[in-house]
């Protein structure tokens, strides 16, 4: 992995969030209630689910 992959990876995330905020703001407001509304706990397990998936995602692309 090269510094222009990880540079590529950030980009791509940037685009996509970017993306989100622009085209479905109200979408963002209300997802940001729900989590507000989750117990700490569940926030955190969904955070750490996200992550192995994607750790996973990777594995079989790269794999």
């Amino acid at each position: 992995m090269t510094l222009t992959d990880i540079g590529t990876g950030i980009a791509m995330v940037l685009i996509l969030k970017g993306l989100v905020y622009a085209l479905a703001p109200s979408l963002v407001e209300r997802l940001l209630e729900a989590l507000r509304e989750m117990p700490l706990e569940m926030r955190r397990n969904l955070g750490l689910l996200t992550v192995v998936t994607g750790l996973i995602l990777l594995w079989f692309l790269h794999g």
